[in-house]
């Protein structure tokens, strides 16, 4: 019996490695935190349906602020609709601690308020059961 209700919300927190800077200025990829989402919507799945469920599609997707290496990063999603096989999803993406490579090589500060960094809208589709 399917658990999924509007508002169940499951979230992830990630430290990210200088290992994915890409860009100039240790910038990451927007693709690293739609990669987070795809995390999150798979154990809302689990908690709603148990089953991992399938990504079917982005309907949104904002990137608001850069993503860098050595942030921590929490990903969320959080149902906003229920079907009889597929669940919309709201996706945030905040950058909660940021690496501060110009006091020291692993120099690092808890943010006093979390940046948005992205946000999206999703579908995924679970076997019915």
């Amino acid at each position: 019996m399917s658990k999924a209700t509007i508002g169940l919300t499951v979230k992830h927190r990630r430290y990210v490695p200088y290992s994915h800077a890409h860009y100039a200025g240790n910038l990451v990829d927007g693709a690293y935190v739609l990669a987070l989402f795809g995390d999150v919507a798979t154990e809302v799945c689990i908690q709603a349906d148990g089953d991992e469920g399938l990504f079917a599609s982005y309907s949104d997707v904002q990137f608001l602020q850069p993503l860098r290496a050595g942030d921590v990063v929490e990903v969320s999603a959080t149902i906003s609709r229920v079907g009889n096989r597929s669940r919309d999803l709201d996706f945030s993406a905040y950058v909660v601690c940021r690496g501060r490579p110009d006091r020291s090589a692993s120099a690092a500060e808890v943010l006093g308020e979390p940046l948005e960094i992205t946000r999206a809208k999703g579908t995924v589709v679970v076997p019915v059961g």
